[in-house]
């Protein structure tokens, strides 16, 4: 539960600390890496990677050092980052290489609010990150992305959130249907009123629940609501036998993870492109979600889990 209430968290916060980190500058971001509470290692002179604190980006940034490692290139590892600290170090020059997602950078750091579909998305921030001298190289197929989800025994069949809606309205309005979701998505202007709008949901005031993100999931396993918000590649949806529907509408915006290389490192190690894509390749929804479930629901350590999909795909 803290690994998705730090998720959470951090996905929410974002655009409220992106001015702070903005005044403080270079220097505040280098102050902070001394001191946050991150897993380092590595040495000087060693490509530093960086991760976000919560479980995905812990197994991602574990997963790069080994790999990077074991191809002969020194790593220093700082996860457990906030992600504008992250973003602000990258910009800073005191990170070289990390995984971020699309969403994130285009609508918190560089403020695009026009809706992008997934190759838009990336092409788009690829290009606004570039002046900014950061390079993103290859998209991997996770989506990390925001979903509603429902218990297997209460989906029967349903697949979609449009089937849902219709499912809905043909009940009528005397039947009740309980909906989970976190305080900040109730009430966001791009939240739950425009999702609603967008697939005729005839969700009433009695039917949303607002509780703390941990506790959506909480809902779900007991069966005590029809859907929850919930992330993609939440170790839980496998965990609890959760029912991803489809947002078949795309009302939810993409966010790809990405490696992300300062130019300049890239520059001094172009063998650095073709591993990280590499790697990339071998990433997608499914092999996220079961390394986070192995986390999260199974307690295996970050390290081991990371190792092992690397030996798994033949790349150590």
């Amino acid at each position: 539960m803290t690994s998705n209430r730090n998720q959470r968290r951090a996905r929410f916060t974002e655009g409220r600390l992106f001015w702070v980190a903005a005044v403080l500058g270079a220097a505040l971001a280098a102050l902070l890496l001394t001191t946050a509470p991150a897993r380092a290692q590595g040495a000087a002179d060693a490509v530093r990677i960086g991760g976000k604190n919560f479980t995905e980006q812990l197994i991602l940034s574990s997963m790069t050092s080994q790999y990077l490692r074991a191809h002969g290139i020194n790593t220093a590892l700082t996860s457990g980052l906030g992600s504008t600290l992250m973003r602000q170090a990258m910009e800073a020059g005191q990170l070289d290489v990390v995984w971020d997602y699309t969403g994130t950078a285009l609508i918190v750091f560089n403020k695009v609010e026009e809706k992008l579909d997934g190759p838009q998305s990336y092409e788009r921030v690829k290009a606004l990150d570039a002046a900014k001298g950061l390079v993103w190289l290859e998209p991997s197929a996770i989506n990390n992305t925001y979903a509603l989800a429902m218990p297997k025994e209460r989906a029967a069949g349903v697949t979609t959130l449009s089937a849902y809606a219709e499912k809905m309205r043909a009940e009528g309005d005397d039947k009740r249907h309980p909906l989970a979701v976190d305080m900040e998505f109730a009430a966001r202007p791009d939240g739950l009123e425009p999702l609603k709008a967008a697939y005729g949901l005839p969700f009433t005031r009695k039917d949303v629940i607002q509780l703390d993100p941990g506790l959506v999931y909480t809902a779900l396993k007991n069966n005590q609501v029809d859907l929850g918000l919930v992330y993609t590649t939440d170790g839980r949806v496998k965990g609890f036998d959760l029912v991803l529907l489809e947002d078949d509408l795309h009302f939810f915006p993409p966010y790809n993870a990405v490696p992300v290389v300062r130019k300049a490192v890239l520059d001094a190690h172009p063998e650095l492109a073709n591993l990280l894509n590499a790697l990339a390749a071998r990433l997608d929804n499914a092999a996220m979600t079961d390394m986070n479930y192995q986390v999260d629901i199974g307690q295996q350590p970050v390290d081991k889990v990371a190792g092992e999909f690397l030996r798994s795909h033949s790349l150590i």
